[in-house]
Protein backbone atom coordinates (compact mmCIF):
# COMPACT_ATOMS: atom_id res chain seq x y z
CA UNK A 1 0.00 0.00 0.00
CA UNK A 2 1.35 3.43 -0.88
CA UNK A 3 1.49 6.21 1.69
CA UNK A 4 -1.17 8.13 -0.19
CA UNK A 5 -3.69 5.29 -0.38
CA UNK A 6 -5.64 4.71 2.83
CA UNK A 7 -6.67 1.15 3.66
CA UNK A 8 -10.27 0.10 3.44
CA UNK A 9 -12.15 -0.20 6.71
CA UNK A 10 -12.65 -3.89 5.91
CA UNK A 11 -8.88 -4.34 5.96
CA UNK A 12 -8.09 -1.92 8.78
CA UNK A 13 -10.68 -3.41 11.14
CA UNK A 14 -10.48 -7.02 9.98
CA UNK A 15 -9.41 -8.26 13.41
CA UNK A 16 -11.22 -5.66 15.51
CA UNK A 17 -13.43 -6.80 18.39
CA UNK A 18 -17.18 -6.89 17.82
CA UNK A 19 -20.28 -7.14 19.98
CA UNK A 20 -22.52 -8.34 17.16
CA UNK A 21 -24.94 -10.94 18.47
CA UNK A 22 -23.95 -10.37 22.11
CA UNK A 23 -27.46 -9.17 23.01
CA UNK A 24 -29.30 -11.20 20.40
CA UNK A 25 -29.92 -10.99 16.69
CA UNK A 26 -32.52 -8.23 17.02
CA UNK A 27 -30.59 -5.81 19.23
CA UNK A 28 -30.62 -2.11 18.26
CA UNK A 29 -29.13 -0.36 21.32
CA UNK A 30 -25.76 -2.12 21.56
CA UNK A 31 -23.50 -1.25 24.46
CA UNK A 32 -26.26 0.71 26.16
CA UNK A 33 -27.28 -2.77 27.35
CA UNK A 34 -24.42 -2.42 29.82
CA UNK A 35 -26.49 0.22 31.64
CA UNK A 36 -29.07 -1.46 33.84
CA UNK A 37 -30.82 -0.78 37.13
CA UNK A 38 -27.59 -1.31 39.09
CA UNK A 39 -25.80 1.43 37.12
CA UNK A 40 -28.77 3.81 37.40
CA UNK A 41 -29.04 3.41 41.18
CA UNK A 42 -25.28 3.80 41.66
CA UNK A 43 -25.30 6.94 39.53
CA UNK A 44 -28.19 8.40 41.51
CA UNK A 45 -26.10 8.10 44.67
CA UNK A 46 -23.57 10.51 43.15
CA UNK A 47 -26.07 13.36 43.41
CA UNK A 48 -24.91 15.14 46.58
CA UNK A 49 -25.11 18.86 45.84
CA UNK A 50 -28.27 19.17 43.77
CA UNK A 51 -26.43 20.92 40.92
CA UNK A 52 -28.01 20.48 37.49
CA UNK A 53 -26.28 21.12 34.15
CA UNK A 54 -27.87 20.89 30.72
CA UNK A 55 -25.28 20.27 28.04
CA UNK A 56 -27.14 20.84 24.77
CA UNK A 57 -25.86 23.65 22.58
CA UNK A 58 -28.41 26.30 21.67
CA UNK A 59 -30.25 25.69 18.40
CA UNK A 60 -30.40 28.91 16.43
CA UNK A 61 -27.54 30.55 18.30
CA UNK A 62 -27.17 34.16 17.08
CA UNK A 63 -23.43 33.45 16.85
CA UNK A 64 -24.07 30.47 14.56
CA UNK A 65 -24.57 26.72 14.89
CA UNK A 66 -21.54 24.46 14.34
CA UNK A 67 -22.46 21.55 12.05
CA UNK A 68 -20.69 18.88 10.03
CA UNK A 69 -19.47 20.23 6.66
CA UNK A 70 -22.22 19.84 4.09
CA UNK A 71 -25.01 20.20 6.64
CA UNK A 72 -26.83 23.49 7.10
CA UNK A 73 -27.75 24.97 10.48
CA UNK A 74 -31.33 24.88 11.70
CA UNK A 75 -33.64 27.58 10.36
CA UNK A 76 -36.41 28.78 12.67
CA UNK A 77 -39.38 30.43 10.98
CA UNK A 78 -41.99 32.49 12.81
CA UNK A 79 -45.48 31.45 11.68
CA UNK A 80 -47.72 33.45 14.00
CA UNK A 81 -47.08 36.43 16.30
CA UNK A 82 -49.00 39.52 17.42
CA UNK A 83 -48.73 41.01 13.93
CA UNK A 84 -50.80 38.11 12.62
CA UNK A 85 -53.84 39.79 14.21
CA UNK A 86 -53.20 43.22 12.66
CA UNK A 87 -55.27 42.80 9.53
CA UNK A 88 -58.62 41.55 8.36
CA UNK A 89 -59.10 37.81 8.29
CA UNK A 90 -56.98 37.19 11.38
CA UNK A 91 -57.66 33.97 13.30
CA UNK A 92 -60.50 34.33 15.79
CA UNK A 93 -60.88 32.38 19.01
CA UNK A 94 -63.61 32.67 21.63
CA UNK A 95 -62.41 35.01 24.39
CA UNK A 96 -59.86 36.83 22.21
CA UNK A 97 -56.93 34.42 22.42
CA UNK A 98 -53.77 35.37 20.50
CA UNK A 99 -50.68 33.14 20.32
CA UNK A 100 -47.28 32.72 18.75
CA UNK A 101 -46.21 29.76 16.64
CA UNK A 102 -43.03 28.78 14.81
CA UNK A 103 -41.24 25.85 13.20
CA UNK A 104 -37.72 24.73 12.45
CA UNK A 105 -36.13 23.01 9.49
CA UNK A 106 -33.06 21.16 10.65
CA UNK A 107 -30.77 18.21 10.15
CA UNK A 108 -31.51 15.70 12.90
CA UNK A 109 -27.76 15.66 13.51
CA UNK A 110 -27.36 19.42 13.20
CA UNK A 111 -27.24 20.10 16.94
CA UNK A 112 -26.36 18.28 20.15
CA UNK A 113 -27.52 14.80 19.24
CA UNK A 114 -27.28 11.03 19.49
CA UNK A 115 -26.25 9.01 16.46
CA UNK A 116 -28.32 5.98 15.60
CA UNK A 117 -26.16 2.86 15.78
CA UNK A 118 -26.82 2.33 12.08
CA UNK A 119 -25.69 5.84 11.16
CA UNK A 120 -22.34 4.70 9.69
CA UNK A 121 -21.14 1.44 8.21
CA UNK A 122 -18.77 -0.28 5.84
CA UNK A 123 -18.80 -3.52 3.90
CA UNK A 124 -22.57 -3.34 3.42
CA UNK A 125 -23.31 -4.13 7.08
CA UNK A 126 -24.58 -1.94 9.94
CA UNK A 127 -24.39 -2.55 13.66
CA UNK A 128 -25.19 -6.16 14.59
CA UNK A 129 -24.74 -7.29 10.99
CA UNK A 130 -27.87 -5.68 9.61
CA UNK A 131 -27.94 -5.20 5.84
CA UNK A 132 -27.07 -1.63 4.81
CA UNK A 133 -29.95 -1.76 2.30
CA UNK A 134 -32.24 -1.45 5.33
CA UNK A 135 -31.32 2.25 5.39
CA UNK A 136 -32.96 2.98 2.03
CA UNK A 137 -35.75 5.52 2.56
CA UNK A 138 -35.20 5.56 6.32
CA UNK A 139 -33.52 3.40 8.94
CA UNK A 140 -35.64 0.29 9.34
CA UNK A 141 -33.08 -1.17 11.75
CA UNK A 142 -30.66 0.36 14.27
CA UNK A 143 -32.33 3.78 14.03
CA UNK A 144 -32.24 6.31 16.85
CA UNK A 145 -35.74 5.38 18.00
CA UNK A 146 -34.75 2.35 20.15
CA UNK A 147 -32.16 4.52 21.96
CA UNK A 148 -34.79 7.20 22.49
CA UNK A 149 -37.34 4.69 23.77
CA UNK A 150 -34.79 3.25 26.20
CA UNK A 151 -33.05 6.36 27.53
CA UNK A 152 -29.54 6.53 28.97
CA UNK A 153 -28.72 6.76 32.69
CA UNK A 154 -25.39 6.01 34.32
CA UNK A 155 -22.23 7.28 35.97
CA UNK A 156 -20.73 10.00 33.85
CA UNK A 157 -17.12 11.15 34.10
CA UNK A 158 -15.79 14.36 32.60
CA UNK A 159 -12.32 14.10 31.09
CA UNK A 160 -11.16 17.66 30.53
CA UNK A 161 -8.46 17.12 27.91
CA UNK A 162 -8.06 20.84 27.24
CA UNK A 163 -7.24 21.65 30.89
CA UNK A 164 -5.15 18.49 31.16
CA UNK A 165 -2.95 19.80 28.36
CA UNK A 166 -2.92 23.32 29.75
CA UNK A 167 -4.87 24.86 26.89
CA UNK A 168 -8.06 26.83 26.46
CA UNK A 169 -8.88 24.43 23.60
CA UNK A 170 -7.22 21.63 21.70
CA UNK A 171 -5.85 22.41 18.25
CA UNK A 172 -7.10 21.19 14.89
CA UNK A 173 -6.01 17.59 14.22
CA UNK A 174 -4.65 17.18 17.77
CA UNK A 175 -4.93 13.59 18.92
CA UNK A 176 -5.15 11.70 22.17
CA UNK A 177 -5.44 8.05 23.15
CA UNK A 178 -7.08 5.96 25.85
CA UNK A 179 -3.82 6.21 27.78
CA UNK A 180 -4.21 9.99 27.71
CA UNK A 181 -7.75 9.57 29.06
CA UNK A 182 -6.41 7.51 31.94
CA UNK A 183 -3.69 10.07 32.66
CA UNK A 184 -6.24 12.88 32.57
CA UNK A 185 -8.50 11.00 34.99
CA UNK A 186 -5.57 10.38 37.34
CA UNK A 187 -4.66 14.07 37.33
CA UNK A 188 -8.28 14.97 38.08
CA UNK A 189 -8.38 12.46 40.93
CA UNK A 190 -11.21 10.39 39.47
CA UNK A 191 -11.19 6.66 38.71
CA UNK A 192 -12.48 5.35 35.40
CA UNK A 193 -14.63 2.28 35.97
CA UNK A 194 -16.26 -0.27 33.68
CA UNK A 195 -19.53 0.92 32.14
CA UNK A 196 -18.79 4.61 32.68
CA UNK A 197 -20.23 7.17 30.29
CA UNK A 198 -17.26 9.22 29.11
CA UNK A 199 -17.61 12.97 28.50
CA UNK A 200 -14.56 14.47 26.79
CA UNK A 201 -13.94 18.22 26.64
CA UNK A 202 -11.73 19.72 23.96
CA UNK A 203 -13.41 23.17 23.72
CA UNK A 204 -12.44 23.09 20.03
CA UNK A 205 -15.76 24.59 18.97
CA UNK A 206 -14.62 27.83 20.63
CA UNK A 207 -12.75 28.39 17.37
CA UNK A 208 -16.01 28.22 15.41
CA UNK A 209 -17.40 31.12 17.40
CA UNK A 210 -14.17 33.09 16.91
CA UNK A 211 -14.06 32.64 13.13
CA UNK A 212 -16.43 30.14 11.50
CA UNK A 213 -14.79 30.51 8.07
CA UNK A 214 -11.33 29.49 9.23
CA UNK A 215 -12.89 26.79 11.44
CA UNK A 216 -13.98 24.90 8.33
CA UNK A 217 -10.81 25.49 6.32
CA UNK A 218 -8.93 22.17 5.99
CA UNK A 219 -11.47 20.78 8.47
CA UNK A 220 -9.98 18.26 10.88
CA UNK A 221 -11.21 18.21 14.45
CA UNK A 222 -9.09 17.03 17.36
CA UNK A 223 -10.04 13.83 19.12
CA UNK A 224 -9.38 10.22 19.93
CA UNK A 225 -7.22 8.45 17.37
CA UNK A 226 -7.59 4.82 16.31
CA UNK A 227 -5.36 2.03 17.50
CA UNK A 228 -6.19 -1.64 18.10
CA UNK A 229 -5.26 -1.10 21.75
CA UNK A 230 -7.70 1.80 22.13
CA UNK A 231 -10.56 -0.19 20.63
CA UNK A 232 -9.78 -3.15 22.87
CA UNK A 233 -9.73 -0.86 25.91
CA UNK A 234 -13.20 0.45 25.06
CA UNK A 235 -14.38 -3.14 24.62
CA UNK A 236 -12.83 -4.34 27.89
CA UNK A 237 -14.19 -1.35 29.81
CA UNK A 238 -17.66 -1.99 28.37
CA UNK A 239 -18.10 1.73 27.66
CA UNK A 240 -21.76 2.32 26.74
CA UNK A 241 -21.69 5.93 25.56
CA UNK A 242 -19.02 8.35 24.29
CA UNK A 243 -19.95 12.03 24.67
CA UNK A 244 -17.83 14.88 23.32
CA UNK A 245 -18.04 18.58 22.53
CA UNK A 246 -16.85 18.12 18.94
CA UNK A 247 -18.98 17.58 15.87
CA UNK A 248 -17.82 14.03 15.22
CA UNK A 249 -16.35 12.67 18.49
CA UNK A 250 -12.94 11.73 17.02
CA UNK A 251 -10.20 13.08 14.84
CA UNK A 252 -11.75 13.64 11.42
CA UNK A 253 -8.97 12.09 9.31
CA UNK A 254 -6.67 9.62 11.03
CA UNK A 255 -3.09 10.91 10.64
CA UNK A 256 -1.70 7.38 10.80
CA UNK A 257 -3.71 5.79 8.01
CA UNK A 258 -5.66 8.53 6.21
CA UNK A 259 -9.07 6.97 6.93
CA UNK A 260 -12.04 9.16 7.84
CA UNK A 261 -13.97 8.55 11.09
CA UNK A 262 -12.38 5.20 11.89
CA UNK A 263 -13.78 5.12 15.42
CA UNK A 264 -17.35 5.65 14.30
CA UNK A 265 -16.94 2.23 12.76
CA UNK A 266 -14.65 0.51 15.27
CA UNK A 267 -16.60 1.71 18.33
CA UNK A 268 -20.16 2.39 17.15
CA UNK A 269 -20.67 0.06 14.18
CA UNK A 270 -18.70 -2.85 15.68
CA UNK A 271 -19.05 -2.47 19.47
CA UNK A 272 -22.41 -0.69 19.55
CA UNK A 273 -21.17 2.28 21.60
CA UNK A 274 -23.61 5.19 21.46
CA UNK A 275 -22.12 8.47 20.24
CA UNK A 276 -23.29 11.86 21.54
CA UNK A 277 -21.89 14.89 19.75
CA UNK A 278 -21.74 18.72 19.81
CA UNK A 279 -22.33 19.03 23.56
CA UNK A 280 -21.62 22.19 25.55
CA UNK A 281 -19.37 21.17 28.44
CA UNK A 282 -18.12 24.61 29.45
CA UNK A 283 -20.24 25.28 32.55
CA UNK A 284 -19.83 21.71 33.73
CA UNK A 285 -16.06 21.80 33.21
CA UNK A 286 -15.74 25.07 35.13
CA UNK A 287 -17.70 23.62 38.02
CA UNK A 288 -15.67 20.41 38.07
CA UNK A 289 -12.44 22.38 38.09
CA UNK A 290 -13.76 24.42 41.02
CA UNK A 291 -15.05 21.63 43.28
CA UNK A 292 -12.82 18.80 42.06
CA UNK A 293 -15.78 16.47 41.46
CA UNK A 294 -15.62 14.92 38.01
CA UNK A 295 -18.17 12.11 38.45
CA UNK A 296 -21.94 12.57 38.32
CA UNK A 297 -25.31 11.25 37.25
CA UNK A 298 -25.71 11.46 33.48
CA UNK A 299 -29.18 11.11 31.98
CA UNK A 300 -30.31 11.58 28.40
CA UNK A 301 -33.01 10.61 25.94
CA UNK A 302 -32.90 11.80 22.33
CA UNK A 303 -36.14 12.73 20.60
CA UNK A 304 -38.19 9.76 19.44
CA UNK A 305 -37.87 9.91 15.66
CA UNK A 306 -39.08 6.95 13.64
CA UNK A 307 -36.40 5.67 11.24
CA UNK A 308 -34.09 8.54 12.22
CA UNK A 309 -30.32 8.45 11.70
CA UNK A 310 -29.99 10.57 14.83
CA UNK A 311 -31.96 12.98 16.98
CA UNK A 312 -31.44 16.13 19.04
CA UNK A 313 -30.95 15.75 22.79
CA UNK A 314 -30.48 17.92 25.86
CA UNK A 315 -28.60 15.68 28.32
CA UNK A 316 -28.78 16.34 32.06
CA UNK A 317 -25.84 16.12 34.44
CA UNK A 318 -26.49 16.14 38.18
CA UNK A 319 -23.86 16.47 40.93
Amino acid sequence: MSETTPPTLDDLLADAPTNWGKWGTNDEVGSLNYLGTEQAVAAARLVQQGKVFTIQRLIGDPKGDPVWPGRSPAVRTQILDESSWDGEGAPQFPGGLHYADDKIEAFLQGSTQYDALGHVWYGGKLWNGYDARSTVGGMELASVEPIAQRGVVGRGVLLDMARFRGKSHLDAAETFTHEDLLACAAQQGVELRPRDILLIRTNYIELFFEDSESFYANFCEPGLVYSPELVQWFADMEIPNLVTDTIANEITIDPNNGVALTLHNALMRNLGIAFTEITDLESLAEDCATDGVYEFLYAAAPLKVAKGTGAPVNPLVMK
